[in-house]
């Protein structure tokens, strides 16, 4: 046999090795032709989203809590709002003069007037009650109370 049979036997060797290596592999491919089982796939899914079996849901937004001042009165009266420990607190405060709005406990103090609503956006993590007032109220020796917010266990 000469030289270059040789070398052409042991090429067709390891091709042959390859081959029946590729065809016989453990999990084989199964998945790689880019067919997968109905169940794996999310209905209404592309094949880009195939990996992912449930959709994903975003936590709902927390209640927007909405207090207006109007001529230095809370309108409707002292409200309460409650919430659990850890959830997001979110307060809005209208006014139709310029006041400071502050929520005791949080210690959160906010400006608010015409057109420039107070904002409080934060996780309730302090369990109680505690009071939103007005300054400006105060000051002038009106009822200062706009709110009680209560933080219950979670």
């Amino acid at each position: 046999m000469s030289r270059n049979q040789r070398i052409g036997l042991v090429v067709g060797a390891i091709v042959v090795a390859v081959v029946a290596f590729v065809v016989a592999r453990p999990g084989g491919d199964d998945n790689d032709n880019g067919s997968q089982p109905a169940a794996q796939t999310a209905p209404g899914r592309t094949d880009e989203g195939a990996a992912e079996t449930q959709p994903k849901t975003e936590p709902p937004e927390p209640a927007v809590n909405r207090i207006r001042i109007h001529d230095g009165a809370v309108v409707g009266g002292v409200q309460r709002i409650r919430t659990t420990k850890g959830d997001t607190v979110r307060i809005v405060v209208t006014s139709n003069a310029p006041d400071d709005i502050h929520l005791h406990g949080y210690d959160i103090e906010k400006k608010t007037g015409p057109g420039q609503p107070a904002r409080f956006v934060f996780r309730a993590d302090i369990e109680g009650i505690f009071e939103i007032e007005s300054h400006v109220a105060e000051d002038a020796g009106r009822e200062p109370l706009l709110a009680r917010l209560v933080v219950e266990p979670s």
